[in-house]
């Protein structure tokens, strides 16, 4: 079976990323395995000013490849560079999540919070699958999952993966 992809979109601030820590590891206690692409905004450095793999870049490598015992990582210095050929190297999981890419075509859950000014479900966004939030009376014309409930979440997205009705990564 293909990957399945899904995305959470919603302003920041909105409490994607804590949503997503808590679904993680639901999706991998059911033996999926799970990919993560968080798309940022801005500049971000992932590496240790003073250790080997950062001296490699500041001497001018423009990819350094670590490998250790128990993980590798690479750092490239490419720039942004299109969401296609990331999602190509996570061939091998079952799920791959999104946080962020919201004008991608992929399969969205959206996070609402009752009381959050920004917090809209009519972004005029694509391909909606359910909605992820804190307001039991909200009527959004599509399936409203209790942000407060992790395990409705993973359960929505372990169901969506087995029908792979959507978006796969071929």
């Amino acid at each position: 079976m293909s990957a399945t992809i899904i995305g959470l979109t919603a302003p920041s601030g909105t409490g994607k990323t804590t949503l997503l820590e808590a679904v993680i590891p639901l999706l991998a206690e059911a033996g999926l395995k799970v990919a993560v692409l968080k798309h940022g905004h801005h500049s971000v450095d992932p590496d240790t000013p003073g250790k080997d793999t950062h001296r490699f870049r500041a001497a001018g490598a423009r990819t350094v490849l670590f490998q250790g015992p128990e993980r590798w990582f690479m750092i490239q210095e490419d720039g942004e560079v299109d969401p296609e050929q990331l999602l190509a190297r996570l061939e091998g999981h079952d799920i791959i999540l999104i946080e962020g890419l919201r004008d991608r075509p992929h399969p969205k859950l959206i996070l609402h919070r009752r009381g959050h000014s920004e917090s809209r479900l009519d972004e005029g966004l694509k391909n909606i699958v359910a909605v992820v939030s804190d307001d039991s009376t909200l009527e959004a014309g599509y399936p409203v999952l209790d942000i407060n409930r992790p395990d409705q979440v993973a359960a929505f997205i372990r169901d969506y993966h087995t029908s792979n009705a959507r978006d796969t990564l071929s």
